[in-house]
């Protein structure tokens, strides 16, 4: 193959993979994000990541990136399942991506000493509150979801400074947002909320939406739209 023609499939192949991840993530809301785990629920929760990851790859995206979706599907795959040690695994998996994404962005970025001090304040206010409406209610769990509160905020922080990637922006925060609700799920309601299954559809639009928003926006040198 001539190099035109290499070029050619890789991009085709990105596209390809891209189509993949968001019509398995839209089957994923549709069908099964309410539901009990389950083999078909991992599986199908299991595509969209590493598809994602495979058109940033293929294409000659930041490794950065890929490697926070392939840590991110790790923490979707034990998410999937109940059980503390599960949500133990994703959430460290989850914790190891927001690192990634802080380490890309405070690359690409200006920093967040750059972005207006009102969104800095909200983000500090965000991760203080959690003292009280979250920590006191997470058991054992306490200091691992104080860390990833920590981690999720600097990530959105670096993300505030990020020049010209709005995508990249606003996918960082539905991220968190989805981290959020995730939260409330977990530790404040009830199983038999009727909130659950509403929450369990925005969790997985923002996050789903989230990660692509991420990936279009700062995943190749030039923002895929």
């Amino acid at each position: 193959m001539t190099p035109f023609e290499i070029i050619a499939l890789r991009q085709t192949l990105k596209f390809v993979f891209i189509g993949v991840g968001l019509l398995a993530a839209l089957i994923y809301a549709v069908f099964f994000c309410h539901r009990p785990p389950s083999r078909a629920k991992t599986i199908v929760k299991a595509i969209p990541m590493p598809a994602f990851a495979a058109a940033a790859w293929i294409s000659f995206g930041h490794p950065a990136v890929v490697i926070a979706l392939l840590l991110s599907a790790v923490g979707d795959i034990a998410l999937a399942r109940d059980g503390e040690r599960p949500f133990l695994i994703g959430l460290i998996a989850f914790a190891a991506a927001h690192v990634g994404y802080v380490v890309h962005f405070w690359t690409l970025g200006t920093g967040p000493l750059d972005a207006p001090w009102a969104f800095i304040a909200a983000i500090a206010v965000f991760a203080l509150s959690t003292e009280r409406w979250l920590i006191p209610f997470t058991g054992d769990m306490r200091w691992p979801v104080r860390i990833y509160v920590i981690l999720i905020s600097l990530m959105g922080l670096t993300a505030l400074g990020l020049p010209g990637l709005p995508l990249a922006t606003f996918g960082a925060f539905a991220f968190l947002a989805s981290d959020t609700i995730l939260s409330l799920q977990l530790f404040r309601m009830s199983d038999s909320s009727r909130w659950q299954r509403p929450a369990s559809v925005a969790l997985w639009l923002l996050y789903a939406g989230g990660q692509f928003l991420i990936l279009a926006g700062s995943g190749w040198a030039t923002p895929l739209f």
